[in-house]
């Protein structure tokens, strides 16, 4: 979906890393996007990361309200924090890598201007990416909540026992399992703690949920590819006293009990990610996981 130039105006900027590296390509950034006629507006935390003045900086409510396109300086955490934080606006985001990996953010700090000028002007994909959303209940009341654009981990935290536990969807027994925890992760997560235990890659406009076990004691547990709008329920083992974690894109954890029921599912809200028009998944595959190109083909 392309957009003219007057879309966006009013760009917001992003940024949880107190680095010089983040602080040297905001800068950069907001010289430039000052260069095209735009008015740049910091988000509060990112505001306080920088040392040098800032015109315009709101709290996180009235930025997503003052904005048409918001651009996070950072590594995949801080894109996924800023996703967070924006999961009830409509406003698009574009990711400036600082980061190590860098699946979310597609443009590194010595190509600022080239890429983001053709966005400025209308000449980009958008991808639309759904989220997860999380309750914990105890005794049939709720007591903690949150929201992941990669995955719900199910975790023991600082225990090395493993734990048990029960999975359901929409409302039907799947099985009961012994293992280090489990992860439910959106096709935008199948690229990272999830990959990582032996998850499939996703496409990342696929409608599906994939549960991956961690270290599952029997070997027939495998990963699960389930339809995004599945209702998934984990329900922790009364036979233990362990207190596992649930942990939102490695960000908040939340400590659950023996008895509490882990419900997750497709967050009401989708997150729209920015690209430049070049952009392929096949070939950030390429480049982040050190798959081969093709024979007698120069590397991407």
């Amino acid at each position: 979906m392309n957009q003219n130039m007057s879309h966006f105006q009013r760009i917001g900027v992003l940024g949880s890393l107190d680095v010089k590296e983040v602080k040297e390509s905001m800068h950069r950034l907001e010289l430039f996007l000052r260069s095209q006629g735009c008015e740049v507006i910091y988000e509060q935390q990112a505001a306080q990361l920088v040392d040098w003045p800032v015109d315009k900086a709101l709290p996180i409510d009235d930025f997503l309200t003052a904005i048409d396109l918001a651009i996070v300086v950072g590594g995949d955490g801080s894109i996924l924090s800023a996703c967070r934080k924006m999961a009830c606006s409509k406003v698009p985001l574009l990711g400036i890598n600082r980061g190590s990996l860098g699946f979310l953010a597609d443009i590194s700090p010595d190509e600022i201007e080239d890429r983001v000028k053709p966005v400025l002007a209308g000449e980009y994909e958008q991808s639309k990416r759904f989220m997860l959303s999380t309750s914990i209940s105890r005794n049939a009341a709720e007591i903690a909540s949150g929201a992941a654009l990669n995955d719900v981990v199910l975790h023991p935290g600082m225990s090395v026992r493993m734990m048990e536990f029960e999975l359901y969807v929409d409302g039907e027994f799947v099985y009961s399992q012994r293992s280090d925890g489990l992860i439910v992760a959106t096709p935008t997560g199948s690229t990272a703690y999830a990959l990582s235990a032996g998850g499939p890659l996703l496409f990342p406009e696929l409608d599906a949920i994939v549960v991956v076990p961690l270290n599952p004691h029997t070997l027939s547990n495998r990963p699960i590819a389930l339809h995004g709008d599945a209702k998934i329920e984990i329900r922790v083992s009364s036979r233990h006293k362990l207190q596992p974690l649930i942990t939102c894109d490695g960000h908040d954890d939340f400590s659950t009990e023996p008895g509490d029921i882990i419900t997750i599912q497709k967050h009401k809200h989708d997150i729209s990610l920015i690209h430049p028009k070049d952009h392929n998944f096949y070939s950030v595959c390429r480049s982040k996981l050190g798959w081969g190109s093709r024979l007698g083909v120069k590397k991407d």
